[in-house]
């Protein structure tokens, strides 16, 4: 026994290296700025503080909640649950496992089984108990290659974890603002709706005072049932998106339709938007760390499948003991023990296991491609997120003054009516041309707001939360 624990010993001391390629991380090309971003002011990247910015308390308290009780998080955590269970188990298995058996057995034998035939006892009885201790012994990094991996795992699914907390933020934020801009259009559409009953009504009295034609008092009837007829869509979507902020809150659909009724304006003013070098956006969005993760597991799999070209070494002992009558258990002479080395190569089986090391390899290379795309679409979703951002706040300037100008030419173009200057044909088309032009400055509000969510996605980390647990 002492041989074989010298052996034991002298093979330990070689333990150490580990076979397969050491990860490094991939270095990536970065410009210098966003084309856009020095168009913008430089602020703190915490979301936290962004979403204070647009100073809508129920807005951070829906957020808050979706961090919370949402479903698609509450499987990110059970992920990363698991994931943490199987690097425990990895971890495990580079430390001796140690079991305990016992065994009570009785048996009787038939003549030609005794020891001489016929004579011996007809019945036999066996009692054991014992503890058995095996331990792989990692001299070419197998283990310690299969611990890496599923650390890094680990790592990813913490990421996939916050990646799930910008794109539901994102929503919610996206969700709400869709909420309020659609409730402003009803808002303008109902308003609408009062300016060409007016009208309406100025034509009716023109007829009956033989001013006015009767095809003046049709077209201004039907240019207000069009206008009408728009007030049923938008209240569909008013109440499909409260339904919506209900289930990413982890509730039933009409559960916050009472509270998100009263209406509330777009914000008037934006928070600031972080814009930040293009490689620090990138160390922060979790879905570049996710891909980055999976690489370094990829490449640690690689030293897991190469492991196998060497032998394996197994460390495995025994204590215990053997008796016919319990009374006779752990007495001297009952005692048994083992200990033994054993020796696992499956070199007869190159050709499969060089199969299962280019396999390793080609996954490799498929998750630093993959790295490789998920930084460049990175880039691209922050470039282009701030450039519609940019040309959605010209578009809305653009459509203020043209809202201004289009309200003026319906006052002029009444006041020139009842004057007897124009026919009806001009105020319809003027307050044809508010009306359209004023619901244009509302959606165009709802997308540059929507736009900054976007902004927001593309260039803010996830916020504060772990899984399983708060925000700290």
């Amino acid at each position: 026994m002492l041989k074989a624990i010298s052996m034991i010993g002298a093979l330990a001391l070689l333990a150490g290296c580990a076979v397969g390629p050491d990860y490094q991380p991939p270095v990536t090309p970065e410009p210098e700025a966003f084309s856009e971003g020095r168009k913008m002011i430089a602020g703190d990247s915490g979301q936290q503080r962004f979403w204070q910015g647009f100073d809508d308390p129920l807005l951070a308290q829906l957020i808050d909640q979706t961090l919370i009780a949402n479903h698609t998080l509450e499987a990110a955590v059970a992920r990363y649950e698991r994931a943490a269970a199987l690097l425990y188990g990895a971890e495990r298995e580079q430390w001796p496992s140690i079991t305990a058996s016992a065994s009570a057995a009785e048996q009787y034998l038939a003549d030609i089984e005794q020891s001489p035939p016929g004579a011996g006892p007809e019945r036999v009885q066996r009692f054991q108990a014992g503890l058995a201790a095996s331990w792989e012994l990692d001299l070419f990094g197998r283990l310690r290659r299969a611990t890496e991996a599923q650390r890094a795992e680990l790592e990813a699914a913490g990421a996939d974890f916050g990646a799930v907390q910008v794109a539901l933020t994102g929503q919610m934020a996206s969700s709400y603002f869709e909420l309020r801009g659609l409730q402003q259009q009803l808002q303008v559409a109902r308003q609408s709706v009062a300016l060409q009953q007016q009208s309406l009504d100025i034509v009716e009295v023109r007829v009956q005072a033989g001013r006015g034609t009767e095809f003046d008092q049709v077209r201004a009837r039907a240019q207000l049932e069009r206008t009408r007829a728009e007030l049923p869509t938008l209240q569909a979507g008013i109440r499909a998106a409260m339904h919506r902020i209900a289930i990413l809150t982890g509730q039933p659909p009409m559960a916050l339709v009472e509270t998100l009724s009263p209406q509330r304006a777009l914000p008037e003013t934006l928070p600031v938007i972080p814009v930040d070098s293009p490689g620090d956006v990138l160390r922060r969005r979790p879905d570049i760390a996710a891909a980055e993760r999976r690489l370094a597991a990829a490449t640690a799999r690689i030293g897991i499948a190469a492991a196998d070209l060497f032998p394996r070494f197994t460390f495995s002992g025994l204590i215990g003991s053997v008796a016919a009558d319990t009374s006779d258990l752990f007495s001297g002479s009952a005692e048994t023990r083992r200990v033994a080395l054993g020796i696992d190569w499956t070199f007869l089986d190159h050709g499969k296991v060089k199969a299962r090391i280019e396999a390793a390899g080609a996954d490799s290379r498929a998750a630093l491609a993959n790295y490789q795309q998920t930084v460049l679409e990175a880039l691209e979703e922050a470039e282009t997120r701030l450039v519609r951002y940019q040309r959605a706040q010209q578009r809305e300037e653009r459509l203020e003054r043209a809202m201004n100008n289009a309200e003026k030419a319906v006052k002029l173009a009444r006041a020139r009516y009842e004057e007897g200057f124009i026919g009806y044909f001009e105020v319809l088309a003027a307050e044809q041309e508010f009306t359209t032009t004023r619901d244009a400055a509302v959606r165009s509000r709802t997308a540059v707001t929507l736009a900054m969510v976007d902004v927001y996605r593309a260039l803010v980390g996830a916020p504060d939360h772990r899984p399983g647990g708060n925000a700290t």
